[in-house]
């Protein structure tokens, strides 16, 4: 959006040649600015709720700084994810207010502190250690997007009695993200026990025949548990998005 176009519709709105109606949907679709080898998409937040989020993974640390940079002039909070520790350093050498969170991989700012949102808390549950670095990437993304978030982690179905321990605070929660490679039991385990959307995601953490996370994908989508709902797998980042607008209905 330019300075020009924006005039334009609001000294429109306000001779009463445009309704408010018509107003608020050209904003929706006012342009993106071309960076040359990205077209960053200003208005994203009026129409998903959030800014457009940057996906790292291969990208160069200077492509990934440009595309910050021109999110930051519009005052908005840049999420940036699949980000691995050297690129991090050299972004964070351009951007010092930017924050790498290592476990996430993941680069965020925050202009503004970020306002809280929804309904209830979101609870991020890990099966294994093994899988904290993409509950880590739903952590980080639904308190970007002002979620509160708690976590549980290690607490699989291999040893059921930890997670029956907390089951109080299961009960509690209003949106569960679940992360489970191997068989991916886990959502089905909690979908009997709590009356939640549950988002489940399966990661690629398991031996051969876990096929890198399809036994587990294929396990979550074979739930006998209603309300469980699946992402990619690996995809922490799409079931913290999702469940933050779960918990903001």
């Amino acid at each position: 959006m330019n300075e020009e176009t924006l005039r334009d519709i609001l000294q429109a709105f306000r001779d009463g040649k445009l309704e408010l109606a018509a107003t608020v949907e050209r904003l929706r679709t006012l342009p993106f600015e071309d960076l040359g080898f990205a077209r960053v998409d200003h208005h994203r937040a009026l129409r998903r709720g959030f800014p457009e989020v940057v996906f790292g993974e291969g990208k160069s640390p200077e492509q990934i700084t440009s595309v910050m940079r021109a999110l930051l002039a519009q005052g908005a909070p840049v999420l940036v994810t699949r980000v691995d520790a050297a690129k991090a350093g050299a972004v964070t050498k351009e951007i010092p207010a930017a924050t790498y969170h290592e476990v996430a991989r993941a680069l965020t700012v925050r202009p503004q502190e970020v306002p809280r949102r929804g309904r209830g808390t979101v609870m991020v549950v890990a099966a294994g250690t093994s899988d904290i670095p993409v509950a880590e990437e739903a952590v980080i993304t639904a308190e970007m997007m002002g979620s509160r978030v708690e976590r549980l982690y290690d607490v699989g179905v291999a040893g059921l009695h930890r997670l029956l321990d907390y089951l109080q605070e299961l009960r509690q929660a209003h949106v569960f993200v679940i992360v489970a490679g191997l068989e991916g039991a886990l959502p089905s385990v909690i979908g009997g026990l709590v009356d939640r959307p549950i988002v489940a995601v399966p990661t690629s953490v398991g031996y051969g025949a876990s096929f890198n996370g399809l036994a587990a994908l294929l396990a979550m989508l074979n739930s006998c548990a209603p309300g469980v709902a699946v992402v990619n797998i690996d995809n922490g980042f799409g079931a913290g998005y999702i469940a933050s607008l779960i918990n903001q209905c």
